[in-house]
């Protein structure tokens, strides 16, 4: 099988579909001409043309509104919004119109829209850039929420997610576009939307988290492995719809949880899995379950600042110690 960076799978993925399905449309700030900020859709203006291919302005609610509307034509359109981060302009767009358009026509509109979009820190960007605010979306009834966290997932979820009738925001982990790397197949394939991967096997604690805070996981488990603490990693690829049977099984195994997210720690999406834990698996549980997350401020405008701010293995590896030893 070929090695590709994650990057180099959401474009192919990107090509492929755009040469299978005629209907297929990408849009986006920067992603024709230039082939995106980060070359994700590079080569696709020139093979498919600019009629299929669009730069839009500098929009998002546009850009958003405007993939609501070729959707709804009969079209289906691939979107980028340049930053996770600056979904918030399209907020309107995205909530109150994409994600219940198909419930507001009874069914009458299907919705094959995806939205793509990067997002994570400690890549040196400027604020609003890094925000994981994919929390912010997952209570948006409508809407499907993934965030793929290998270049394999990333090949197979993007498929599914452009194939989808229901709007899926398709969410990248910014600094894995080019540092992920894994084997792909050659042959077409899809990973379905709402399931988990069980990442690393283990026995004492289950870690669960999402996009790149998978590798930050992995790489704790390490640590605590020299210590003699198995960890069972847990790699949720999709947030709307999540596979709580997955996560249950090991939890229910286990014992034991610790849920890693980037987001700021009040209100972000490890609370909402911490919670149906608690209530599906209460009888399970031998310690309490543990969040580890950015602090309650604003993500740092100073560059010098985010390894601070981001959670590292150290903070992970704390909360897998604290948990493991509570009785």
């Amino acid at each position: 099988m070929p090695t590709l960076t994650m990057i180099e799978a959401i474009r192919s993925t990107l090509e492929a579909e755009m040469a299978r399905d005629e209907r297929m449309i990408v849009l986006g700030q920067d992603v024709g001409k230039l082939g995106g900020v980060f070359r994700a859709t590079a080569g696709l203006q020139e093979r498919f043309g600019a009629d299929r291919v669009r730069d839009t302005p500098l929009a998002e609610a546009g850009i958003a509104g405007t993939a609501l509307g070729l959707a709804v034509s009969g079209l289906v359109p691939v979107a980028e919004i340049q930053f996770l981060g600056f979904s918030h302009a399209a907020y309107h767009q995205i909530v109150d119109q994409i994600a219940r358009f198909r419930y507001r026509s009874r069914g009458a509109y299907p919705l094959p829209l995806t939205l793509r979009a990067p997002f994570g820190g400690n890549v040196k960007t400027p604020e609003m850039h890094s925000d994981a605010v994919e929390a912010h979306f997952t209570h948006a009834p409508g809407l499907k929420v993934v965030a793929p966290a290998t270049a394999h997932d990333a090949m197979g979820m993007l498929r599914s997610a452009i194939r989808d009738p229901d709007p899926v925001l398709f969410c990248e982990p910014l600094r894995g576009y080019r540092l992920v790397r894994d084997e792909v197949p050659e042959e077409e394939y899809t990973v379905p939307l709402g399931s988990a991967r069980v990442a690393r096997p283990g026995d004492d604690v289950t870690l669960i988290s999402w996009s790149a805070g998978v590798q930050l996981c992995e790489r704790a488990a390490d640590q605590a492995a020299a210590r003699g603490v198995s960890c069972e990693v847990i790699d949720l690829r999709s947030l709307v719809p999540f596979d709580l049977d997955t996560l249950a099984a090991s939890v229910e195994r286990t014992g034991r949880v610790v849920v890693v997210q980037e987001a700021a720690l009040t209100g972000g999406f490890a609370s909402e899995i911490a919670a149906t834990l608690q209530e599906e698996c209460f009888y399970a549980l031998q310690a309490p379950i543990a969040r580890v997350a950015s602090p309650d401020t604003p993500y740092p405008p100073f560059v010098m600042l985010e390894e601070r701010y981001v959670p590292d293995e150290a903070r992970v590896l704390r909360a897998i110690l604290r948990t493991v030893e509570a009785t």
